[in-house]
């Protein structure tokens, strides 16, 4: 296989098929056999060096002398060798047992908790999965209302839901809420609802210019397509608006059919609980043993970096290697095409009528409310939204957003302000929980 630059697509599928629950054994086999050659090897030798250093005293120059000590290196060696000889011949092989002693599970698709472990590791370690070629790297694939994945024809109008990090397609409801999806659903007017699952560790540009290309490929094997809507939740939201800047970019067709762009929870100015961590890294280093928390958290994905400030495309980060202590704001303007109207949900902790400064600052736990609402001080960094576009739901937190009946009835309300049958769908989904939840018959 060439090599590929960062601004090439990158999978680990030739046929971009889901996993199957063989593969995920499998994905579990090779993860406790990968060699993480630029990640653990380094780990291990970074904590040996800190431990030398914190408990022993010894300097940063005698502790590098220190491991090219014959000796030393063979202890290194054998400590390597043991961390992987343990999942070569113990866990990859009972991993691999059951693939082979129930053949039938490369033929079933994956659980809703398969789907839960997958799309979290994915998310944590989604860029190493694909560079080793991990069956368990998500490729994109566009799933429809009912958990299948999309084959048929499309017509008319679309709306696209694209999930947030260490998610899955199936996170858009709950068992107490239909979701947005089928509260879009209810008006009937002719609209397909579509779930985006996709591997979350990438890139945010990564993903959003594979996006853009499946939006393309769609719209071309599928020429009813009238019009699109996208939906993303937290990354999902970044996803969606690097996947508008490289499809006006590419001058792509779909672009000319999209309509609306709704970001709920989605940090377009970066998520506080990601600088944070990148900045207490730098002082964990001053800390006896502190550098040793430092590595280990080092080694999250390339996608939840890129939280950091919200980046979107790979001019912000392709010439940065940064990923411990501070780093300088360095984004490129990536603004959203004039012709689509783009509405911003923010979530908060907070009350209503209980105002406080940290609570703002905090949001919804993960991101703020100003960076939920696209506000900077910096002008080109701005999301020109206006403000009948923004909304704010007080007393919701970031997973609550996703899903939430009065989310979703405000979306229902951007997208057909004239609509009569809001409250009417309203006390249908309240029946609806009510037969669900305590055995209502419904006349």
């Amino acid at each position: 296989m060439p090599s590929l630059t960062p601004l090439h697509e990158t999978y680990c599928k030739w046929d971009r098929t889901p996993p199957s629950q063989a593969d995920v054994l499998e994905g579990l086999a090779q993860l406790v056999t990968m060699r993480f050659s630029d990640v653990v090897h380094d780990l291990i030798r970074n904590i040996q060096r800190e431990l030398l250093i914190s408990i022993f005293g010894i300097s940063e120059q005698k502790s590098k002398k220190f491991h090219k000590i014959p000796y030393v290196e063979k202890i290194y060696q054998l400590t390597y060798e043991t961390f992987f000889n343990y999942g070569n011949y113990l866990l990859a092989p009972g991993l691999r047992s059951i693939i082979e002693k129930f053949p039938r599970l490369h033929e079933k698709q994956l659980t809703p908790t398969l789907h839960f472990l997958v799309g979290a590791l994915n998310g944590v370690l989604g860029d190493y999965l694909l560079k080793y070629h991990n069956p368990m790297a998500l490729p994109m694939v566009v799933y429809d209302h009912y958990g299948a994945v999309q084959k048929g024809e499309l017509t008319g109008r679309i709306t696209l839901l694209v999930h947030g990090l260490c998610m899955s397609h199936l996170d858009w409801s709950t068992r107490k809420y239909g979701g947005i999806g089928e509260k879009l659903l209810a008006q009937r007017d002719h609209n397909t609802m579509l779930y985006l699952n996709y591997n979350t560790g990438r890139r945010i540009s990564a993903n959003g210019r594979s996006l853009s290309n499946t939006l393309e490929d769609l719209v071309q094997r599928n020429p009813g397509i009238t019009s699109i809507d996208l939906i993303g939740h937290s990354m999902g939201g970044l996803v969606s608006r690097s996947a508008l800047f490289y499809g006006k970019q590419n001058m792509y067709g779909w672009i000319h059919r999209v309509e609306n762009l709704v970001c709920l929870g989605s940090p377009h100015h970066g998520a506080v609980l990601e600088r944070i961590g990148f900045a207490l890294q730098k002082h964990l280093r001053r800390i006896p043993l502190g550098k040793i928390i430092g590595h280990i958290a080092n080694i999250r994905s390339n996608g939840i970096l890129d939280l950091r400030y919200g980046s979107v495309r790979d001019d912000d980060w392709e010439h940065n290697d940064a990923r411990i202590g501070l780093m300088d704001d360095n984004r490129k303007p990536a603004p959203i095409p004039s012709h689509i109207n783009t509405y911003l949900v923010a979530g908060t902790i907070e009350f209503e009528n209980r105002k406080n400064r940290t609570l703002q600052v905090i949001g919804d736990y993960l991101v703020s409310v100003k960076s939920a609402l696209g506000e900077h001080p910096n002008p080109r960094y701005q999301l020109k939204v206006p403000d009948a576009h923004k909304a704010i739901f007080y007393g919701l937190n970031h997973f609550e957003i996703q899903h939430h009946p009065q989310v979703a009835e405000q979306i229902v309300h951007w997208f057909y302000p004239n609509a009569e049958d809001i409250h009417c769908t309203e006390i249908h989904e309240y029946m609806m929980d009510l037969k669900h939840f305590e055995g209502i018959a419904l006349t």
